[in-house]
């Protein structure tokens, strides 16, 4: 995992389209964080990564913890029904000190007294902080807007009565076989070059390709068949992206040409994938 006072720096100079960034702006940046530092060092073994779409307006914009409110830390200041929820249910389910929180968009999009949703170009420019983050975790969204940016597994933002489904969902997912393992991910640039297209699927362990570089979607028609272990096929799964080691991987099967979605069928059919993931 990066240095949390390394990642919190760069989000410091982030600026992510219209958002409020909370680590940099206002009187009371300096103090969230060192919040921030202070709580990812308190959560650097933490195995599991629950994603969620943006801070809050009574949330992380104004604890800079996500899914946290002033209240929670201090017994003060705004609380917030989502942040009360999920810590309630992680301690009911004895994973408190095993799940990192973290956004798909770090910081806030909206006003002191309200949120909107995060645009498409917003989500992708808050990927590049989540990456360093997810790296030997498994991941598990929350909400639509996390599993479309992420991809299965998810489960139903706690919010507007879906308490009871995001204990359920979020109980059954930690205790699957195939989230105890190691998950590496890494997220690159979509083939389609379109923001709206974000990578969509992260690999689980069960799935090891050696991504080459420069080999580009558009030549995968010419492929061999994708053997297991190394592809060309499964490098062009990253098309665009920096070469990645042999233990980094992803899948976009968002790709409005539909070729993503059917390479991951592909790479299913002949092994290189676990059934159910494509």
């Amino acid at each position: 995992m990066v240095a949390p006072a390394r990642l919190v720096a760069a989000l410091e100079e982030a600026r992510i389209g219209t958002t409020f960034n909370q680590y940099a702006e206002g009187p009371r940046a300096p103090l969230l964080r060192a919040r921030l530092a202070a709580y990812l060092e308190a959560r650097r073994t933490a195995r599991t990564l629950l994603v969620g779409e943006a801070p809050g307006y009574r949330g992380a914009r104004v604890s800079g913890i996500p899914f946290t409110s002033e209240r929670q830390l201090t017994g003060t200041g705004p609380a917030e029904a989502t942040a009360t929820i999920v810590h309630r249910v992680l301690a009911e389910l004895g994973l408190e000190e095993d799940v990192l929180l973290w956004n798909v968009v770090p910081t806030h999009p909206g006003t002191e007294r309200s949120n909107r949703a995060p645009t498409p170009a917003e989500v992708a420019a808050g990927l590049r902080f989540l990456e360093p983050l997810a790296a030997g975790r498994s991941l598990v969204a929350v909400g639509r807007l996390a599993e479309r940016a992420l991809g299965p597994p998810s489960v139903c933002h706690p919010s507007h009565g879906g308490a009871k489904a995001f204990r359920s969902g979020l109980a059954s997912v930690t205790s699957r076989a195939d989230l105890q393992g190691e998950r590496r991910v890494r997220l690159g640039t979509h083939p389609s070059g379109d923001p709206k297209h974000v990578p969509l699927m992260v690999a689980s362990e069960l799935v090891r390709f050696e991504l080459l570089a420069g080999e580009r979607d558009d030549e995968l028609s010419s492929a061999q068949t994708p053997e297991r272990g190394a592809s060309p096929a499964a490098a062009a799964l990253c098309a665009g992206s920096e070469a990645a080691s042999p233990d980094a991987f992803v899948a976009y099967p968002s790709d409005p040409s539909g070729r993503g979605a059917r390479r991951m069928v592909e790479l299913r059919d002949h092994g290189c994938l676990a059934p159910g993931r494509a």
